[in-house]
């Protein structure tokens, strides 16, 4: 049995972008729209010789726990507490928010050990970014782009 590796954050951070580069295919869609992802979907992949079975989750909203919104956080939640790690995802350019930190301090409150990711670091407008998440308290965060495949 493959471990498994969930990838959270909020919405439109570039998790299914992400997932589908670890995959080797489209299996997730990726809009600009957030809200996209609205179930977990999970593939196998395989990254530096290391074998593991990837879950998208939708992006973490605080919401009402019986809206749409609500019911999608808790399939993350559920995910993060299956995994043996968690990729908690931010996105370099527009630096950390208060949804970002609110994810931080739920991620620090449960066992599933975390890796940092900044997404969208390709050039100079993810540097503010990157070093603002060193305040989330996971150590070195990676930066890399989803899209570009730079850093993965």
């Amino acid at each position: 049995m493959l471990p498994n590796i969930a990838i959270i954050g909020r919405p439109n951070v570039g998790k299914s972008t992400l997932f589908n580069r670890l995959v080797g295919k489209k299996l997730a869609l990726v809009d600009d729209r957030p809200g996209v992802t609205r179930d977990r979907r999970e593939g196998p992949a395989n990254l530096l010789g290391l074998e593991f079975n990837v879950v998208d989750t939708a992006g973490y909203e605080d919401e009402d726990a019986k809206s749409l919104p609500g019911r999608m956080r808790k399939q993350t939640e559920m995910a993060v507490a299956g995994a043996e790690l968690a990729i908690f995802v931010i996105d370099g350019r527009a630096g950390l928010t208060p949804l970002d930190e609110e994810i931080a301090r739920w991620l620090r409150s449960s066992k599933t050990p975390v890796v940092l990711l900044v997404n969208k670091a390709e050039g100079r407008a993810a540097e503010s970014g990157i070093l603002e998440s060193y305040s989330l308290g996971f150590g070195d965060p990676i930066p890399f782009s989803a899209e570009h495949g730079d850093g993965v």
